[in-house]
């Protein structure tokens, strides 16, 4: 690897497995320090000793405020500072409006929104401290369009590009860039887990995209490098679609019959 990080320090949520682990070890091979943090507390403290002294787990629950300050705290006593803020932790669920429970309902907010805002909100001083700081906050191509059966989790992902782009206003002066990654289908645990019928629909969708598969975690993690970098040193409070091309427009197939 280049050392596109070198001499950064990262903190990356719900990195214990999945999209948000990608992302970790991509950070540390490009010369990042990185902060694990998850309520997977197995898997976290093995990847964290698999990637060594560039790497420890924290666990934190993004929708307390005590555990944010305290992660914050914990990586900044650990390697100094803080230079880089992903805010990769996410839950979905599909449901109608009367369909989805309220319960599954708030948590969905709780961890999309509340704990995006909660972290930018626990790491801004760190982050203004450094003169040169960075924030990726994971949203949705449902945060872009509106989609059948996921009011809840849209409406979530929608808030979060509106506070990427007004955290981006703020902290802009301060030496602080603030941008959004908006994956499609990705071959995630939150894919992987999900009931038959909600795979059989996403393969429909993947088979009208014209990139017709989905997404790796890897992927997500290349774009995710290029953000936190000083190569987007003039890109803040902007969003970046991977998906595919799906949000690309309505497909080809009536025009090849």
């Amino acid at each position: 690897m280049s050392g596109r990080l070198e001499g950064k320090v990262a903190l990356i949520t719900g990195s214990a497995r999945g999209q948000g682990e990608a992302e970790a070890r991509r950070f540390v091979a490009e010369g990042a320090k990185v902060a694990i943090t998850d309520l997977r507390d197995v898997l976290g403290e093995h990847l964290a000793a698999e990637l060594g002294p560039d790497a420890f787990y924290q666990q934190l629950d993004v929708t307390r405020e005590d555990d944010w300050d305290a992660a914050v705290a914990a990586t900044v006593e650990r390697f100094g500072k803080l230079d880089i803020l992903v805010n990769n932790a996410g839950i979905g669920a599909f449901g109608t409006l009367e369909g989805l429970d309220l319960k599954t309902h708030h948590e969905m907010i709780d961890i999309n929104l509340h704990g995006v805002y909660l972290g930018m909100r626990a790491a801004k001083a760190a982050l203004v401290a450094t003169g040169n700081g960075a924030i990726v906050n994971i949203s949705s191509i449902d945060g872009i369009v509106g989609v059948l059966g996921m009011t809840s989790y849209s409406g979530s992902k929608f808030a979060v590009t509106g506070m990427t782009r007004s955290a981006a206003i703020e902290l802009g002066p301060l030496g602080v860039r603030v941008n959004s990654i908006h994956p499609g289908v990705i071959n995630s645990p939150m894919v992987q887990e999900a009931p038959p019928e909600i795979r059989a629909r996403l393969d429909r969708l993947m088979d009208m995209q014209p990139i017709k598969r989905m997404g790796e975690p890897e992927e997500i993690a290349s774009l995710a490098l290029f953000l936190a970098s000083d190569e987007a040193s003039y890109i803040t409070g902007a969003q970046f679609v991977i998906d595919g091309g799906h949000l690309a427009g309505p497909w080809r197939e009536s025009f090849e019959e």
